[in-house]
C-alpha cells in the first residue's frame, strides 16, 4: 500500500513505521491517521509482522499532535467526518495484541504523547519532551491522554502535568516510568530495535497473551473499581438514611438479598 504521509517498512519479523510531516513537526491531520490506521492494520493481520516500531522523522519531533492549523482551514472536513479514523491510527477503537514500540525523537505533545502511550514500550531520544498542553488552547487530551497518563504514573503526578499543561523531559519521563530507556539521539532506533530483537526471542503467541492479558486486566480493574457508580443498597451496604440505626460494634438493619 502506498502511503503519503507516513513510510511503512518490514524488515524480517520487524515493521517500521515513519510519520513523515517534518514540516509540521510531524503533526498528524486525518489523512495522516487513516494512513497510521490503515498501516497498523497491515501490521496486525501480516502473520510473518511480529513487533512494530513508530517514530517520526527527523530529530526535532515525534510528533507534535493534533494539527491544529490544518484543522482551521478544513474545520468542514472534521465537521462531516469525511475522514474517520483513531487519532493516530491506534489511540482508541483499534485493537492490536503484538507488541508496539515508541522510538521518541523529539517532542511528543498532545496527541503525539498519546500516541506515544498507545505502545506498549517507549524508547526516548535524551533530548524529548513529552506534556499534554491541549488546555492552553481551550481542548483536553481526548484521544485517550485523560486516561492513560493517570495509569503511566502516579495520579497526583498526573493531574499536576495535565491541569497545568506541563511538559517534562527524558529524563523525568524515565524517572515517573514512562520511558523504559532514555538514550543519545544517535542510538534511539538502534536501542528499539534492540527492544524489538529481545521481544523476538521469546514465543510470540505468548507476548501477544502476556499483552492481552495485561491490558484486558487493567480495564476488568478498572471496571470493578470504578463503573457504574454503586450505591448502598446495591452493595447491600448501610444506607445513609439507616446509619442512625448502627453504632459501633453493632450490624446495619438491612435487609439481606433474596
Amino acid at each position: 500500500m502506498a502511503y503519503e504521509y507516513i513510510s511503512y517498512e518490514k524488515k524480517g519479523r520487524i515493521v517500521y513505521v515513519t510519520i513523515e510531516r517534518p514540516e509540521r513537526l510531524n503533526a498528524l491531520h486525518p489523512p495522516a491517521n487513516l494512513e497510521l490506521y490503515n498501516a497498523f492494520t497491515e501490521f496486525n493481520n501480516d502473520p510473518d509482522a511480529w513487533v512494530a516500531i513508530i517514530t517520526g522523522t527527523g530529530e526535532k519531533a515525534f510528533s507534535a499532535g493534533n494539527d491544529l492549523v490544518y484543522t482551521s482551514e478544513n474545520w468542514a472536513e472534521r465537521e462531516s467526518n469525511a475522514i474517520r479514523a483513531p487519532f493516530g491510527g491506534i489511540t482508541s477503537h483499534f485493537e492490536c495484541w503484538k507488541p508496539i514500540i515508541a522510538a521518541v525523537n523529539g517532542y511528543a505533545l498532545g496527541g503525539g504523547f498519546e500516541l506515544a502511550m498507545a505502545c506498549d514500550i517507549i524508547i526516548m531520544a535524551d533530548h524529548a519532551q513529552v506534556g499534554l498542553p491541549e488546555p492552553r488552547v481551550g481542548l483536553i487530551a481526548g484521544a485517550g491522554g485523560v486516561h492513560k497518563l493517570p495509569r503511566h504514573i502516579p495520579i497526583k503526578i498526573a493531574m499536576g502535568m495535565m491541569l497545568t499543561a506541563t511538559r517534562i523531559d527524558a529524563a523525568e519521563a524515565y524517572r515517573l516510568g514512562i520511558a523504559n530507556e532514555v538514550v543519545p539521539q544517535a542510538d534511539l532506533m538502534a536501542t528499539a530495535e534492540k527492544w524489538a530483537n529481545q521481544i523476538l526471542e521469546v514465543a510470540p503467541l505468548s507476548a501477544r497473551a502476556s499483552k492481552q492479558m495485561a491490558y484486558q486486566g487493567l480495564a476488568s480493574w478498572k471496571r470493578r473499581n470504578f463503573w457504574p457508580p454503586m450505591t448502598a443498597e446495591k452493595a447491600h451496604w448501610p444506607s445513609p438514611r439507616n446509619a442512625s440505626q448502627t453504632g459501633p460494634g453493632s450490624r446495619a438493619k438491612t435487609t439481606a438479598p433474596s
